[in-house]
């Protein structure tokens, strides 16, 4: 399987369409997802957070693959808000195969093994144990998933690519909404008037558990509000594995 997701990226690495400043409506995302869904099949997985950038993904890609396969990592954790707009999202696209994925571990499990509010003192293990481990779990057998990760994000995403050879899940990471602004997004989903976060409207740009994310101050990066205070930029699903994990 490695050896044919290697082939498969460096044969659309010789592609032009990977160097593509693309300037259609979607900034290239529709031209992606339709090559993606063509490219795996029922071999893709789409790993949505139901963020505004996700929102606009699963209307992107509903227009694709009307019964796509999306997964939400499902930490036990979450803001009732997230829950809520997960059952609006069901009903709207109702074609749409959306599963949740739990950890092994239930929160008092967890408690009872690593000691209680994980994420306090250790939201790296936290993390790991209820995103990275049910998402490896999840791309057991998956060629590709897909992200809404976006150029503009931070730093460390300044450098993604539509196509991205994926170190940590040993996967293709396809991401489609690179060259999408903040703006272009909430654009998107006002112009086609689709369900959103309500925490959106209450200063949470992003929206990760609710332990550790926080609203943010005019000024501030959008993703400022997550791991606050704690020197944390990334959950550890975008980033090379750590020795040990």
């Amino acid at each position: 399987m490695r050896n044919e997701q290697a082939l498969t990226y460096d044969r659309f690495l010789e592609d032009p369409f990977q160097e593509l400043e693309p300037t259609d409506a979607t900034k290239g995302a529709l031209r992606v997802l339709n090559w993606a869904y063509k490219e795996f099949g029922e071999s893709i997985i789409y790993s949505c957070s139901f963020g505004a950038e996700g929102m606009v993904l699963i209307d992107l890609i509903s227009k694709v693959k009307k019964d796509a396969k999306i997964v939400f990592l499902d930490t036990d954790v979450h803001f009732s808000e997230t829950y809520a707009l997960i059952e609006k999202v069901k009903g709207k696209y109702p074609e749409l195969n959306i599963q949740l994925k739990k950890p092994h571990l239930t929160l008092d499990q967890q408690a009872q093994q690593y000691g209680s509010a994980l994420w306090l003192r250790d939201p790296d293990q936290c993390c790991n144990i209820r995103k990275i481990k049910p998402l490896e779990e999840t791309l057991q057998g998956a060629a590709a998933w897909i992200s809404g990760l976006r150029r503009d994000q931070s730093v460390s995403r300044g450098k993604t690519n539509f196509v991205n050879k994926d170190e940590r899940f040993h996967s293709i990471k396809v991401c489609p909404l690179i060259h999408w602004s903040w703006g272009d997004v909430w654009k998107y989903i006002r112009e086609n008037n689709l369900p959103y976060n309500e925490l959106h409207d209450n200063g949470y740009p992003s929206i990760g558990c609710f332990p550790c994310t926080r609203a943010v101050s005019s000024g501030e990066n959008t993703r400022e509000g997550r791991w606050a205070g704690i020197g944390k930029t990334e959950c550890g699903l975008h980033t090379a594995p750590i020795e040990g994990q």
